[in-house]
């Protein structure tokens, strides 16, 4: 039950429409679902704005429809499932009405809400190899109600790229930055823009950038100010923050 629902509800109690004992039960039964092997958590949005996410990796084709069952029939409006297989999605498409994006492994269930933030999220990545999880960031900032603005391939090698979207990354509210390698990218962007950046190391990259590990170090040592870093190929986590920066309200 989300926030708008509870409003409607104390209404409802208030209107005389709904006994205080029935809508107490109501309640009652909303925290979590209990389906065995998970507890779904209906109270997410209410908490914290946000509906649970669905993480997919690891879970049975089963589980996940179950689980996204589960939410739909308690009238959640979007569902986000993320590190979604082909597989996993193909199963659960044969009960729900799934929209699955194969390059960020993300199924989405529901129509993608208006954008409502304050204004735009960039999500940029070094290079074509990093897009897996860059469309995870951006995919999820767009399902949590962000206008997005993808910069791909623009990394140091040619950071000409970069600087012909200069206007672009003035103009962002928040910019995910998602690279492999050595990360540079961030450190670069950080220097350039004004507004929070978020460093997304990938795992991309050759025998030396030990999976991801070379560019997290290099991110968290830049002497960019205003710039945080996510775990190693977190876009969700990334778009998650960046979300919440988004719709901080404006100070006066």
């Amino acid at each position: 039950m989300n926030r708008p629902e509870i409003l409607s509800l104390l209404k409802e109690i208030k209107l005389g429409a709904i006994s205080p004992e029935d809508a107490l039960q109501k309640l009652r039964t909303e925290p979590f679902e209990d389906l065995g092997y998970a507890k779904v958590d209906h109270h997410r949005e209410l908490r914290r704005g946000v509906p649970e996410v669905i993480y997919g990796a690891r879970k049975t084709p089963e589980q996940i429809a179950g689980i996204a069952k589960s939410m739909v029939d308690r009238g959640q409006k979007l569902v986000l499932i993320t590190r979604l297989t082909s597989e996993a999605a193909e199963f659960a498409k044969k009960e729900l009405s799934l929209k699955y994006h194969e390059i960020a492994q993300i199924g989405i269930i529901g129509e993608i809400p208006k954008p409502s933030g304050i204004g735009k999220i960039i999500v940029a990545t070094g290079g074509t190899s990093d897009m897996p999880v860059a469309e995870e960031a951006a995919l999820t900032a767009e399902a949590l109600g962000n206008e997005v603005v993808r910069l791909y391939d623009v990394g140091v090698a040619g950071v000409h790229r970069l600087f012909s979207h200069l206007d672009v990354i003035m103009d962002a509210q928040v910019i995910v930055s998602v690279a492999g390698m050595e990360g540079a990218l961030t450190s670069v962007i950080g220097g350039l823009a004004d507004c929070p950046v978020i460093g997304v190391p990938t795992s991309v990259g050759y025998g030396a950038s030990f999976g991801g590990v070379a560019a997290l170090l290099s991110m968290l040592n830049s002497c960019a100010g205003g710039v945080s870093v996510v775990n190693i190929d977190n876009g969700f986590g990334a778009a998650y923050l960046a979300s919440i920066i988004n719709h901080q309200k404006k100070l006066s």
